[in-house]
């Protein structure tokens, strides 16, 4: 991407800030709209702060699925569709009530609110970018704000950009939790990353080498073990794999897992050696491994046929090298570990077509929502 000049930020979100509202009537935005509200919140949104409404959408849908969980937050702190983030180290949710004068509290539980407030985020990175009118008016100048909104750096906000593009190359016919459709008409995509490496640039597991390396911070996992690995046990992030990557990075979560598993396609991001104590299954943690995959408990389009067969396959791997048998006793999910109240990996994850994956005695079909 071209060098482009740079400009006072706070100049032009104030600016921009008092057009939308001018121009808008936020709050008013984010009243009840009882026709496809969800699509005209895309759309008022992607205006009010020159965003491309395919790329807001495409924002949403890795990120939640499109469905804000009626306000309840993920495992790091991030509410509503645009998945708005407060939590110690990251403070989106504040940020974006700055930029649209929108209430916290709305922000979180409304939905018009919430993608209003995405799409002030995405414009403030493409601000502290340099992107002019006409640059936003190019979908692939983009790519490195987008990369910014995923909280990360390096190898896992590559990540997080590819998949927004990948939904953008292939197009998306998705249904909200309220059945309303909204889709994204796929077309050629060569984002400019101006900056972001490829995904693929990144360090490889060593353990499980056809997964990227990327470290969780060192206060939340314990160098060693204090018990034979026997055990490995299932998760869902209730979150995306971006944001989960982000919050296992993050000091103050004192959470991680070994590994974890895209929706998409299958990716794996192993974040903490298998040798160490990852944080995951309080007094399981020094017998188990951990695998996280992306998603929410509650909705079931999350676990595709790439991501069990995936996960199935490290299953299998780690069950090879460690000697754990390829059985329910050893292979459980979150709420089967002793002392724990989680209840992932929920009533939707297909333990009959993953226990014939982990142990090639089926062919593993998938299930209608696989």
């Amino acid at each position: 991407m071209p060098t482009r000049a740079a400009r006072t930020r706070a100049a032009l979100l104030a600016t921009l800030t008092a057009t939308v509202l001018a121009a808008t009537g936020t709050p008013a935005l984010a009243a009840a709209d009882p026709g496809h509200p969800m699509g005209r919140a895309f759309t008022r949104a992607a205006e009010a702060f020159d965003v491309p409404r395919d790329l807001l959408a495409a924002v949403g849908y890795g990120e939640t699925r499109l469905d804000g969980h009626a306000g309840r937050p993920s495992q790091a702190g991030g509410f509503g569709v645009m998945h708005l983030i407060s939590n110690p180290t990251h403070h989106t949710l504040e940020r974006a009530a700055a930029l649209t004068g929108e209430p916290v509290a709305a922000l979180r539980t409304d939905t018009a609110a919430n993608i209003l407030g995405g799409a002030a985020l995405l414009r403030g990175y493409a601000d502290r970018l340099g992107l002019d009118a006409t640059d936003r008016d190019d979908i692939d100048a983009w790519y490195p704000a987008v990369a910014d909104y995923s909280g990360t750096r390096g190898t896992a906000a590559a990540l997080y950009a590819d998949s927004v593009y990948s939904f953008l190359a292939t197009g998306l016919d998705a249904l909200t939790p309220d059945g309303e459709r909204i889709t994204v008409t796929g077309r050629p995509v060569s984002p400019e990353r101006d900056g972001v490496g490829p995904a693929d640039s990144g360090a490889r597991s060593a353990d499980y080498p056809a997964a990227l390396w990327v470290p969780a911070d060192p206060n939340n996992y314990t160098t060693g073990r204090t018990a034979k690995i026997d055990k490995i046990i299932v998760h869902v992030t209730q979150g995306s794999y971006a944001g989960s990557i982000s919050w296992f990075q993050d000091p103050v979560s004192e959470v991680s897992a070994h590994y974890v598993v895209r929706s998409s396609d299958g990716q794996i991001t192993q974040m903490v050696r298998d040798a160490d104590t990852a944080y995951h299954a309080r007094s399981a943690n020094a017998s188990a491994l951990g695998i996280e995959h992306e998603g929410f408990i509650d909705d079931p389009t999350w676990f595709t046929d790439a991501m069990y067969r995936s996960s199935a396959a490290l299953t299998a791997s780690l069950c090879d090298r460690y000697g754990i048998p390829k059985d329910r006793a050893h292979i459980i999910g979150h709420s089967e570990a002793p002392g724990n109240d989680h209840t992932d990996p929920g009533p939707y994850w297909d333990w009959d077509r993953y226990m014939e994956l982990v142990t090639g005695s089926g062919t593993g079909g998938e299930t209608p929502t696989g």
